[in-house]
């Protein structure tokens, strides 16, 4: 049995909003909610929060323990060897990639790229952490899974420092659209259910204003319902967000 394994790249010195990772959601950081909410996902044999090896991120691998997950710790910049590390040490064969500042991911929607990718039967790069190929997702639901043996293959030959910092460039450039190598890596995506078909949603934390609408979000639906989904976020979005901001 082929073993999937959830890996979410966390740190503490992000450059456009440092800490962020500590921020907290309805009383809990930013990272333990999106914990709390990956550990429901039904098709991962395992979660590390991978961290970089540096003191200041020793807040991190104590969330880690709290949430009772695995904590991996390496190289802080070069993440392609983070995440290398991370799968070779959980002997991952399929990894699933998601970074912590996707503070509202659908367990069910990760679930369902990985029984898509899974069922493809071929080694390669899927994805509906974005929309893409006309996917039309909304931004931070979903994540990529990738198998460990491509992983591999792009950590032993990559020295190029974006690809370094960057997993997903290794194998596919959402900006463009545009897979690294098809043949080597093929490409895939789902499309998204109509009731929530919404590319203009963006629930990613990478700024403070973006910081201040999740809180928002959080403070509005966590306390009526911890299990909150995306037809939640939306209903909040339409009915409430833009009628009160």
């Amino acid at each position: 049995m082929k073993k999937i394994v959830l890996i979410i790249q966390s740190r503490m010195g992000s450059t456009r909003l440092p800490g962020k990772s500590l921020l907290t959601l309805a009383g809990e950081p930013l990272v333990g909610r999106i914990l709390e909410r990956v550990k429901k996902c039904k098709n991962i044999d395992q979660i590390v929060l991978a961290i970089p090896n540096t003191k200041e991120n020793d807040p991190l691998d104590e969330i880690g323990k709290e949430y009772s997950v695995s904590t991996f710790r390496g190289s802080e910049f070069n993440l392609l060897e983070r995440y290398y590390k991370a799968a070779k040490f959980s002997s991952a064969d399929y990894v699933v990639r998601l970074p912590a500042d996707n503070a509202t991911p659908e367990p069910s929607e990760i679930d369902k790229i990985i029984d898509h990718h899974i069922s493809l039967n071929r080694a390669g790069f899927s994805s509906n952490l974005s929309s893409f190929f006309g996917s039309n997702y909304p931004d931070g639901i979903g994540a990529e899974i990738f198998d460990f043996i491509l992983l591999e293959e792009a950590y032993k030959k990559e020295n190029d420092k974006q690809k370094l910092e960057h997993v997903h460039l290794n194998f596919f450039d959402y900006s463009r659209e545009k897979a690294v190598d098809s043949n080597w890596c093929p490409i895939s995506t789902i499309k998204c259910p109509k009731e929530y078909s919404r590319p203009d949603i963006v629930l990613d934390i990478n700024t403070i204003d973006q910081y201040i609408f999740i809180k928002k979000l959080y403070e509005y639906l966590y306390i009526k319902n911890p299990n909150f989904t995306i037809i939640d976020t939306l209903d909040w979005y339409d009915n409430f967000y833009k009628k009160n901001k």
